[in-house]
């Protein structure tokens, strides 16, 4: 069994109603050194975030009990530092515009390319190395 390299401690918090979608994006970022929790729902993801800090959300725009463009004004306002990517199965203009105006600093659609979020979240995350989440 090979071990794997932490990336300088980065917190991701995978959230997404699909389990198969937060199995295979854990396992990809797990992989790549990254210390990974997740969250089904819009609800689980504001409890976690009100107990623990994360360095980086990825947040599915369609969820069972939220949007995630509504989920993210939420975590803008309980973690404002922490970094947040918004996917999506159903990419469009308008939703892109109101997820950069509400706070999102990417906007992915799936499928992702796996090698392409990991490059991502690291290049995200590297500019405030130094600040605690």
């Amino acid at each position: 069994m090979s071990s794997t390299v932490v990336t300088n401690g980065i917190k991701v918090l995978i959230i997404d109603d699909d389990k198969s979608i937060l199995n295979i994006l854990s396992k990809i970022l797990g992989k790549s050194g990254f210390i990974v929790d997740t969250a089904e729902s819009g609800q689980e993801a504001m409890n976690k975030l009100a107990t623990k800090t994360y360095s980086i959300a990825l947040i599915d725009v369609r969820l069972q009990d939220t949007n995630g463009l509504d989920l993210l004004i939420k975590v803008q306002e309980i973690a404002p530092k922490m970094k947040k990517i918004l996917l999506t199965g159903y990419p469009s203009d308008e939703d892109r515009i109101k997820a950069f105006e509400r706070g999102a600093d990417y906007y992915l659609a799936k499928p992702v390319n796996p090698e392409r979020l990991v490059e991502i979240i690291r290049e995200k995350t590297k500019k405030d190395d130094n600040e605690l989440y």
